[in-house]
């Protein structure tokens, strides 16, 4: 009886230990990684001293642009220790850039936000092939993964983009835009009006 309870009380103290062998997959801004939540609780689980991969992260990043979201990959060692892998922005962030918005649009499929020349796509795809994950797609994947990325931001791509035309273009989804934020904070208001 002592001798199965001694394994029990052994296999506990196995099972009690925690192993975080799982990568760590998030978006840090580049250049601003701090201790604040979501990054630091992210890191601390982990056991992983937040200060010194800040500081490390942000030494890695000093070289680009402050905030451009890098999507980054953690992985734990069992003495503490980590590697990161710090890939290029999302196909997201590049499309838009490259169409000139901020936000994409709010229905894609009925309403474009936006236009990118095929140029500007084979450019982009370019830059996101260099990714690991990415490494075994060819250049016409990784254009056709980028031309899904601009749909679902309602980016439309064209063969030639006009640049006084587009600039018009741009123009009138300003005033699109203000109607919709229009929209959402009346439909707000009155909700706000119903539940109080």
């Amino acid at each position: 009886m002592s001798k199965t309870i001694g394994r029990l009380k052994s296999l506990k103290k196995a099972v009690d230990k925690v192993s975080h062998t799982s990568k760590l997959r998030t978006n840090i801004p580049a250049g601003m990684a701090v201790a604040s939540p979501p990054l630091g609780p992210m890191l601390g689980q982990r056991g992983i001293n937040i200060a010194a991969f800040c500081k490390d992260f942000n030494e890695r990043t000093k070289d680009m642009r402050e905030g451009i979201p890098l999507p980054c990959r953690v992985s734990v060692k069992s003495d503490r220790s980590y590697e990161l892998v710090i890939h290029n922005p999302p196909c997201t962030f590049f499309v838009k850039q490259a169409a000139g918005i901020k936000k994409g649009v709010m229905s894609p499929g009925r309403e474009i936000g936006g236009k990118i020349t095929l140029k500007h796509v084979y450019e982009i795809a370019k830059i996101k092939i260099q990714d690991p994950p990415n490494a075994l797609l060819t250049l016409e994947q990784m254009c056709n993964m980028v031309i899904i990325a601009a749909r679902t931001c309602g980016i439309e791509v064209v063969r030639n983009l006009d640049p006084e035309e587009y600039a018009q273009f741009l123009e009138d989804r300003k005033l699109v835009v203000e109607d919709q934020k229009k929209e959402l904070q009346e439909k707000r208001e009155a909700k706000m009006l119903r539940t109080g």
